[in-house]
Formats: structure tokens, sequence, C-alpha cells
């Protein structure tokens, strides 16, 4: 599923011009759902925090018992030769993925001495810094540990925010703001989300039920470092009923304003703005 263009994929010890196959009919990702993912960036020649995404793929391989097969040093320095290829300021949206290849001998448990890995990079823009999204609730929750692999990026878990996105988009909002197993809001259908008030910056506590991302902990570092109390809590939809700011925290833009919540209407605000400016600037002192 390309989404990108100019399309470059590491897939059996080397790298390949275009969307390459990489899964066969019977591998045990094709068909029972083994495969798990992660995210980075390229933005103007800055690849934030690339090394604690490629050591969560590690993380989420495990997590459905495949055995990573690259290391996290290793995945940096093939990544980095894969971007090489492309043109100074291009906009780069980085997968490694993993997946299982044999299952045991019911097929459902897949067979951890043999993983399959590949890295596919495609040329993604940044949003526009004045996009934004609204938000209403959905009937669809996060799952808990018990009940699906929510501690891995898997794309298992995908098909279910599919489902919030599709109702959101069936009542003329653009995203779901999702519910835990208590009821409490947890995250949207794509993205971690965070609200302010009365200047102080509200998050939803990690409580396993999703997960709690890597750009999501950068924002919370740099607000803190900045003077900002933030509060990791549990949030009900009241809460954001009565925000001043709202905004989505995730790799592939960052910061998202978020302008309204069913009937509540919000304005981009300072905050938001702030933790644009912060990020930036932070990746910009770790080149």
């Amino acid at each position: 599923m390309a989404t990108g263009t100019n399309i470059r994929t590491y897939f059996d010890g080397a790298w390949h011009a275009d969307d390459v196959a990489i899964l066969r009919a019977a591998d045990h990702g094709a068909w029972l759902g083994s495969g798990v993912f992660d995210g980075a960036r390229l933005v103007d020649g800055l690849t934030p925090d690339l090394d604690l995404h490629c050591a969560r793929v590690n993380r989420s391989a495990e997590a459905l018992m495949l055995t990573p097969t690259v290391t996290t040093a290793d995945m940096v320095e093939i990544v980095k030769e894969g971007l090489a290829a492309y043109a100074p300021g291009s906009a780069v949206y980085i997968r490694p993925m993993y997946w299982g290849i044999d299952g045991d001998a019911t097929a459902i448990v897949p067979q951890p001495d043999k993983t399959g890995f590949a890295i596919c990079l495609e040329e993604i823009p940044m949003a526009d810094p004045s996009a934004s999204v609204t938000l209403t609730r959905t009937r669809f929750r996060r799952p808990v540990l018990e009940d699906a692999v929510v501690n891995a990026k898997a794309g298992c878990l995908y098909p279910n925010n599919a489902r919030m996105l599709a109702e959101a988009r069936s009542k003329g909002f653009s995203n779901a703001l999702v519910a835990d197993a208590m009821g409490n809001v947890a995250e949207t259908a794509t993205a971690n989300v965070f609200m302010v008030r009365d200047g102080e910056v509200f998050t939803p506590v990690a409580n396993g039920t999703f997960l709690a991302g890597i750009t999501r902990a950068r924002h919370i570092a740099n607000l803190e470092a900045d003077g900002v109390k933030v509060h990791q809590t549990v949030l009900s939809f009241a809460d954001f009923e009565t925000a001043d700011e709202v905004f989505l925290s995730g790799n592939m833009n960052k910061v998202t304003p978020v302008t309204a919540f069913d009937d509540t209407r919000y304005q981009p605000g300072p905050v938001t703005r702030r933790v644009r400016e912060m990020y930036w600037d932070w990746a910009a002192s770790t080149a």
C-alpha cells in the first residue's frame, strides 16, 4: 500500500528502487497477521529519534513472538544509507518492518527462528502547519493487553483504528477521540492526544491500552524543560469539552491542532504553536 512516492525498499540485505514484493502467500505475516512496523521521519535533513523508533520495532517484534534480526545500531545505519539516495530537503517516511514467515505445528504461533525484515522509505510531505483536524466520539474502544498485542506497533491492531476513522468520517469529522475499556480517553484513532487548560497541559496516562508514543514523550520533555506543568492523568470526554486547546502528537506530522470535538470548538492556541516550535528547535539541536 503506497501512500507516498519515490519509494525505496531494503530487503534481503540490499536496497532496491521501487515498492518491491517482500511477502509470500504462505508467510505467517501474510495470512495470520504477525507483522509489526514503526515510523520515523526525515525532514530538512533531520531524523528525530530515529534510534528510538528502530529500537521500538525490535520490541514490537518480540511482543508478537518474533525474533528481531537487526540491531538498533545496524538498522539506523541501513536507514541512513537508504536516505542518501533522496534529494536534499526531501520529506521521507521511514518504516522498518518485521513479520513471521513460518508457523508451528498448529500454524498459529509464529516460529521465532525465521523472521522477515524490510525497510520502506516513501516521500510523504509534512502537513501544512495550518492544517487541523476535528474529533468525535466512536463506539469502538482501545483493547487491553489481555485482548490484543497493545504493547506492539502491530498491523493487526489497525483494522480497529480503521473502524474508528470510518465512523468518524461518516459523522462529518476527520478523526475519533477514543476511550479505553473503562470509558476514559486513551488517544485518537491515529495519534496520541493532549489538551490545554489554564496554561497547563494534560494527556491520558499510559495505562497499557495504547502506545505512549516517542513523539509524545519528546513533547512532554520539551514542555517540562520550558517550565510548563504536564499532567499524565485519567481524562474524561468532559475534560476535553472544557479544554482551551487540543492537539495531536504523532510521528507523521509531529503536532496537529484540533479545532473541534463534537459540538465543542477550539482555536489553535499558543501552547500548541509553542510545542511545535520546541520540537523542531530540539530536533535541530541534535543534528
